[in-house]
């Protein structure tokens, strides 16, 4: 892991949680202030419902809360969607954009990724911009091909002036408990963090690359300790508090 880069692990509730769900929240809370100092950042993007009270709650134990996608306008006839700017309003600091659920099952595109990045840093908040291959695009040796084209295209020019998170989520390998080998995913960090340098300067140097394809408590101490990977975007562990709080000891 890249020792000048803070260490992030974000927890994605994706469409999942209720309020009785904060009583995890409230554990993991007291887990992150009786134990150790964590060495990461904790962010946690609940659905929109909870948004406020992860935020609200969070705040004493260090638990940052973060939207799970927003619109690229910041006003609008746009029933159902949700600017930037209400979701900083709301509390959040960071928020999800270009999820692979949301590349695959709203047919969002590249340049509407980047629409939504730029969004976000109008609104004061820091975009975790996701990328990755799709099963079929890995074994048809297309992988980091698909993967700089998503960076390039996804990524604003401004990400070289603000504070981005890039996640890269090996599509095949969310929620299958199919894990890419260490090889492979320190070979496609490696060509990120080159692209990001290439791209941005120091300021790729320096940006976050994120982890994200099932990380568990079993594996997340041998994924953390790769080169270039800067910390996790976890999705079904980081309901549970002890699991969530097993990862970010990892680090």
């Amino acid at each position: 892991m890249t020792t000048t880069i803070t260490p992030v692990i974000a927890g994605n509730w994706k469409m999942n949680g209720s309020r009785a769900s904060l009583s995890e929240l409230q554990e993991l809370a007291a887990l992150l202030t009786t134990g150790d100092a964590p060495r990461a950042m904790v962010i946690i993007c609940p659905p929109a419902t909870m948004l406020h009270a992860v935020a609200s709650q969070g705040s004493t134990s260090g638990i940052l809360a973060g939207g799970q996608d927003c619109h690229a306008q910041a006003a609008g006839a746009h029933t159902g969607d949700l600017s930037a700017g209400m979701l900083a309003d709301a509390g959040a600091q960071y928020v999800i954009v270009g999820h692979s659920e949301r590349r695959a099952d709203h047919g969002e595109t590249d340049p509407a990724i980047r629409a939504k990045a730029e969004a976000a840093m109008g609104a004061g908040l820091k975009p975790i911009i996701c990328i990755g291959e799709t099963e079929s695009q890995r074994d048809s040796g297309h992988a980091e091909a698909v993967v700089a084209g998503q960076l390039a295209a996804s990524v604003p020019d401004a990400a070289g002036q603000h504070d981005v998170i890039i996640a890269y989520e090996p599509v095949w390998a969310i929620g299958t408990g199919r894990t890419p080998t260490n090889d492979e995913i320190a070979r496609m960090h490696d060509r990120i963090r080159a692209l990001l340098v290439e791209r941005f300067g120091d300021k790729g140097a320096t940006t976050p690359i994120l982890y994200g394809g099932s990380i568990k408590p079993q594996n997340a101490r041998e994924i953390l300790a790769i080169e270039n990977v800067n910390g996790g975007l976890v999705g079904g562990a980081s309901l549970l508090a002890k699991d969530f709080y097993t990862i970010i000891s990892a680090v």
